[in-house]
């Protein structure tokens, strides 16, 4: 494998050839085949995978391409140049045709299992085969490994079609939720919280499935028809793509002894997830076992400052299983996920998640994450009693890390040096008996506004008298702990790059993918452009375009104010 830190990019990569020069297949060289796989990846069945890390898959492409999108900022930070997303090579690639490569390019991409579990109970009913050897990358198919400018990348193709882990469906991403996961990667990236990333985005022109969803209008919780839907490729980027599922998987086998080399197969993927994510925060030269007490602190730093990022700037994941929550500690999955608009605590953008992945609730899910991830390496302690009470105490104390991350990022929000509990709690009963958009609240609160006629842009309704002197004394008792903090010009500018101006709204998103299935880009681009500078003051159109509480006809409205998860 290589060294991340060689590989600098001498001259902007141009075209598939150039790429070619900085491919490194360390998942695939590191760990193990499915025994069972073809050799030609061959492989667009539902079966059981019983062991091993991968299997070899090739991507079905989808039919007359064109493209979309792709990202020039994060073009830029891997050495790509611009031309090389309109090239046919780059083209034919990541709209899942892997046939005619250069030599040094494997012509299949990789598709891994996992385990699934929701909010910290173990599943294997809906697996097809009810013993949990079907799940797994379903329709997302990792197809290049590269080292550019000192960093390792892993691409993976979603929507790319069939594998062994599809379950009998299609394997498609429609239009639709691929242009909200290109969209909205970048978005949280410029945000500063920790993401996959997108690379590009390519449609099909002419290739179609049937998807259930609302009708024009509709207020209905769950969709009421099947729509005929354009099927895209977007191709989203990551460090690795190894999830909490993914050591569950393993770490289930191991318990149950399920075959021979199942502790190995744990361990292998523990050590390649150090490698991959941990290795700068790791002391490689200390007993693996210990390794992994620091790799689990590591993780849950990661994992708790991940969830009081969502919460700052309103983000809800909506379904955070454990295998949509990523080992490396970033953001993965963008399914049914929401900004919270209209505040309220038990925000769910998805019909289908339940209270227990709703916005505020989210640290606890991230628990029960975190707990499934632990509990998955514990057969690898077995015979470590020291090391396995220490990755028992770092568990326990999740909690209290998560806690303190919170307070940390209250406080920031209010500009604060420190938390104030009683504070941050009169004002969330403040915004929910108001009714306050959030990201919009906390920008202008950033203007460290004395009366509370400042702030009436961020309300949804007219303020009566008497909420009006609530918000005027709680304002006041605000100022008061401001004036402890420090310069009220710095502070105001500090709590103005925690609190974006310009955040996700669905409404804005929607005619975006509508214009997109008649070959209009045009919105995409517009909102890529705005939604890669959060934080800053953008020009008076678009300030009046797109910063602004959402119209009365999108509540509640299907497709808008909540979706279902037919992606």
């Amino acid at each position: 494998m290589l060294d991340d830190q060689e590989n600098k990019t001498e001259q902007p990569i141009q075209t598939v050839s150039d790429l070619a020069k900085y491919v490194d297949y360390s998942f695939l060289n590191s760990l193990v085949v499915d025994p069972h796989a073809k050799e030609d990846g061959n492989e667009h069945n539902p079966r059981q995978v019983f062991s091993g890390h991968y299997v070899p898959v090739t991507p079905t492409p989808i039919e007359n391409p064109i493209y979309v999108a792709h990202s020039q900022t994060f073009f830029e930070e891997l050495g790509f140049d611009n031309s090389l997303a309109h090239t046919p090579e780059f083209m034919r690639l990541f709209a899942g045709d892997m046939t005619s490569l250069p030599a040094e390019l494997r012509p299949y991409g990789w598709a891994t299992g996992y385990a699934l579990s929701i909010y910290g109970t173990e599943y294997i009913q809906q697996c097809p085969f009810s013993t949990g050897n079907g799940y797994g990358d379903g329709r997302a198919l990792s197809v290049l490994e590269i080292v550019t400018n000192g960093k390792r990348f892993e691409m993976q193709l979603k929507g790319a079609g069939r594998t062994p882990y599809c379950r009998g469906a299609d394997g498609r991403a429609v239009l639709r939720s691929s242009v909200r996961e290109f969209l909205v990667q970048e978005h949280m990236h410029a945000l500063g919280v920790p993401t996959s990333r997108s690379l590009s985005l390519f449609m099909s022109q002419s290739e179609t499935v049937d998807r259930p969803w609302y009708l024009e209008g509709s207020n209905s919780q769950d969709p009421e028809v099947m729509v005929p839907n354009l099927v895209a490729i977007s191709t989203r980027v990551a460090p690795s793509f190894i999830r909490v599922g993914q050591l569950e998987l393993f770490g289930r086998r191991a318990r149950s002894n399920q075959h021979p080399t199942a502790l190995k197969e744990l361990q292998l993927l523990a050590a390649h997830l150090i490698e991959r994510e941990y290795k700068n925060d790791i002391d490689t030269a200390q007993s693996f076992e210990a390794q992994l007490v620091a790799l689990t602190a590591a993780f849950q730093d990661r994992l708790t400052s991940l969830v009081a990022h969502w919460i700052r700037v309103g983000y809800c994941q909506g379904n955070f299983n454990s295998d949509n929550c990523a080992a490396g500690g970033y953001t993965l999955d963008y399914g049914p996920f929401g900004f919270c608009e209209l505040f309220d605590p038990a925000y769910q953008p998805w019909t289908g998640g339940g209270r227990h992945f709703s916005f505020l609730n989210q640290p606890v899910a991230a628990e029960k994450n975190f707990d499934m991830f632990c509990r998955a390496v514990e057969p690898l302690l077995i015979n470590a009693p020291t090391e396995l009470e220490a990755l028992r105490d770092v568990n326990s104390n999740f909690a209290t890390v998560m806690q303190e991350k919170m307070d940390n990022m209250w406080a920031a929000k209010l500009g604060l040096n420190a938390y104030d509990n009683e504070l941050l709690l009169q004002l969330l009963h403040l915004m929910m008996r108001t009714g306050v958009d959030y990201n919009h609240f906390f920008r202008e609160l950033s203007n460290l506004p004395k009366d509370v006629e400042a702030l009436k842009t961020s309300f949804y309704a007219e303020l009566k008298e008497s909420m009006s002197f609530e918000w005027n004394e709680w304002l006041k008792s605000w100022r008061t702990q401001l004036e402890k903090s420090g310069d009220i010009n710095d502070i105001s500018k500090k709590m103005k790059l925690t609190n974006p101006k310009f955040t996700w709204r669905e409404w804005l998103v929607v005619p975006a993918y509508k214009d997109a299935q008649v070959g209009n880009f045009d919105r995409i681009h517009a909102l890529q452009d705005v939604l890669t500078k959060p934080y800053e003051e953008q020009s008076e159109q678009t300030q009046s375009g797109y910063y602004r509480l959402r119209p009365r006809e999108y509540f509640n409205a299907g497709g808008i104010s909540h979706y279902s998860c037919s992606s």
